[in-house]
């Protein structure tokens, strides 16, 4: 028996917009504006507008708070931007917050408004237009873009930076200088040698390019073999060692996905096709212990581990029933640590994406994953009594959330666990002491090398020391020790800590 409250997917629509010349180029409230109109029409239904009564959106990149923002109009409430564009008059109005995360965060959310008849039919979209941007500030130019709509916006989430002020010191600011860090406690917690670990990850990566290829929205149609992917070139250099630039989330991107949700009622009222009814199953949101120098390993995510097993409960599948997945793919590292706490084995057959990931599909700031939900959407579809999995992830492996989905109705009544009641779990974990002024003898755990354009810059290092086994986070400038670092064996190595006057702890390797 379906509930009439039960929420229900109806509608998806993907935008991808690629211009050269960036004064031609849309701008994101409107490119949200075409995926909405493709949503509404993917409904069958002409006047929905008028019955839409939550419009939801994801946080724009340059809203995110994390660095400077770039030289832009910002828009002042952009979903209120967005009703007013598609004549939605009297809809509550809803931002999310930052993160990767959050467009599963928000679909969950209002599934569960749905099922306790708050809203009856939602309205959820993002977009991205950075490439655009960057093109516009390559050229000193301004968009132009931006409006001062204002009204009665409900902020959800919170905003808060993604490490301490320590942490961000000695680098752990932007994606590209964590993610490495995980990847290589994950080469040591698999016993890989640096080479093998290499090939590895463009074997790894190679099947999302495929993927890519035939999706229809991707940024980057290109298959590109493993070797292409793993060997350091002129145009695929470092990054964030040992990623090469193939490994790394784009989000130079224009794109566009909205989703429409509603109850079973109103699907039923709109008669909507049992064929186009998409179910979430299951669903969870949990955070991660919080700062990287403090979660109990660097190799595994209890956090993730932890919401499959919620989600699971909750839809009463297991993982082998999954035929699609998507898991977030930001960096190898993601996927790595996404798949191990599912349980999705090395050798499992199953494609780890529906997109082609966002190296490749294009890696649309906070909304990647609105575009991953609507392809998951699609496939589904298309095979009908399928199921499938995604999977979002915000800040540094830091934020989660996951969506179990079926074109299978979901019977019985529909609840979300609140995630307050296994939050706890993580937040109580035993954590290691971290000591923010390290000196004295010590063995690297984790580290990477930040790469600019003419070649290493910088090498991260998490360690422990010798005399306490305390955790520290250090820098290291020094051409001989950036040498190591990308050539020898560096994980459980010898070095010293000590502290410079400008307070960063500095590494000297062994």
């Amino acid at each position: 028996m379906i509930n009439p409250k039960t929420p229900v997917l109806v509608g998806s629509g993907q935008i991808t917009q690629k211009i050269e010349n960036f004064e031609d180029a849309k701008n994101p409230i409107e490119i949200m504006h075409e995926a909405s109109l493709l949503a509404i029409q993917d409904t069958g239904i002409e006047d929905l507008q008028n019955y839409i009564d939550s419009v939801v959106t994801v946080r724009f990149i340059f809203d995110s708070g994390a660095g400077a923002r770039p030289p832009f109009s910002i828009f002042k409430n952009p979903p209120k931007s967005l009703a007013n564009k598609l004549g939605i008059n009297d809809a509550e109005t809803f931002y999310g917050p930052t993160g990767g995360n959050t467009p599963q965060f928000l679909l969950n959310i209002f599934a569960e408004r749905i099922s306790h008849g708050q809203s009856e039919v939602v309205l959820l979209s993002g977009s991205e237009c950075f490439s655009t941007m960057r093109k516009a500030s390559k050229n000193g130019k301004k968009t132009g873009w931006g409006d001062n709509i204002v009204g009665n916006r409900i902020d959800l989430g919170y905003e808060k930076p993604g490490g301490t002020d320590n942490e961000i010191k000695h680098g752990i600011a932007f994606p590209v200088n964590v993610y490495p860090l995980f990847e290589t406690a994950i080469r040591a917690r698999m016993g890989n040698s640096i080479e093998k670990h290499q090939n590895y990850l463009g074997e790894l990566f190679s099947p999302f390019t495929k993927i890519a290829k035939d999706h229809p929205n991707a940024w980057f149609p290109t298959e590109r073999s493993a070797s292409e992917i793993s060997n350091v070139t002129e145009t695929n250099r470092y990054i964030g060692y040992p990623y090469t630039k193939f490994m790394n989330a784009i989000m130079e991107v224009d794109q566009s996905a909205t989703l429409i949700m509603m109850s079973e009622e109103k699907a039923n009222q709109f008669k909507i096709p049992k064929e186009k009814r998409i179910y979430l199953h299951g669903c969870a949101d949990i955070n991660e212990v919080w700062n990287v120098t403090e979660r109990p390993d660097l190799h595994s995510s209890k956090a993730i581990k932890l919401m499959g097993e919620k989600a699971f409960s909750m839809s009463k599948w297991n993982i082998d029933e999954i035929d699609f997945i998507d898991l977030y793919s930001c960096f190898p590292s993601m996927v790595e640590l996404g798949r191990e706490a599912l349980g999705i084995g090395l050798n499992d057959k199953r494609n780890l994406t529906v997109t082609g990931g966002l190296p490749y599909f294009g890696g649309a700031g906070n909304n990647y994953v609105t575009h991953s939900i609507a392809t998951i959407m699609d496939k589904l579809r298309e095979n009908q009594g399928s199921k499938g999995l995604c999977t979002s992830n915000g800040w540094f492996a830091t934020k989660h959330g996951i969506g179990l989905y079926s074109s299978e109705p979901f019977e019985g009544e529909w609840k979300r666990e609140n995630p307050d009641s296994y939050q706890k779990y993580i937040d109580d974990l035993p954590k290691p002491i971290v000591e923010e002024n390290p000196v004295g003898d010590a063995k690297i755990e984790t580290y990477t090398v930040a790469n600019g354009k003419d070649g290493p810059q910088m090498g991260i290092i998490i360690g422990r020391l010798i005399k306490n086994n305390n955790r520290f986070i250090a820098i290291t400038k020094n051409e001989s020790d950036l040498d190591k670092l990308m050539t020898e064996e560096c994980l459980n190595r010898d070095c010293s800590v000590k502290q410079f006057d400008d307070g960063y702890s500095i590494v000297s390797i062994n």
